[in-house]
């Protein structure tokens, strides 16, 4: 059964978010008012390991939630800029890194009952260290973790961001069995 929508109206909106009313009808149910979140920014995060297979990975408050805790470097694509550049512009600003080579892993649609929030997760591997993070505010520190220690973080709650837990348990997960079978 598909929805129908029939108008809609921006109820706010930024350069980062947007909340629409969209006037729908949903088969069985009727005409409904349903609140939609749209970001205007494609979103994209890296899963980014060296050759001795550790995770770059950042620790950080997030105020909006009130915890601290672990993230791939992530960050908006421009307007017209390619994602896979965008996300080799942030994991360097974010980390001080720069990233040698650039795959793409997934992509998903995060809240796909409510919003249009596109995600897409790239494996970054070969970085050189070019300095220090360009953007201070983005990380209290940046690691270099084991396997066994992100494992460890994604287990006990430590990777609370959902971005970061979909790309690291997308590339330990389904990433690394479609390579062997």
């Amino acid at each position: 059964m598909e929805w129908q929508t029939f108008g809609r109206r921006q109820v706010y909106g930024s350069p980062w978010v947007e909340v629409w009313l969209d006037e729908v009808e949903v088969p069985g149910v009727g005409w409904i008012d349903h609140h939609v979140v749209r970001y205007p920014k494609a979103s994209t995060t890296a899963v980014v390991t060296n050759e001795v297979g550790e995770f770059l990975l950042l620790y950080r408050h997030r105020f909006i939630t009130g915890r601290w805790g672990w993230e791939v470097p992530a960050g908006w694509a421009e307007p017209g800029e390619d994602p896979a550049a965008a996300i080799a512009r942030e994991v360097e600003e974010e980390t001080g890194w720069r990233p040698g080579r650039v795959e793409l892993l997934t992509e998903y649609d995060a809240m796909a009952g409510i919003s249009d929030a596109h995600f897409r997760s790239y494996h970054v591997t070969g970085s050189t260290q070019v300095g220090e993070p360009e953007d201070i505010s983005e990380a209290t520190r940046v690691e270099w973790l084991t396997e066994a220690e992100v494992v460890k973080l994604l287990t006990s709650g430590e990777v609370a961001d959902g971005p970061s837990h979909a790309a690291l348990s997308y590339y330990l997960g389904p990433h690394r069995l479609s390579r062997t079978v």
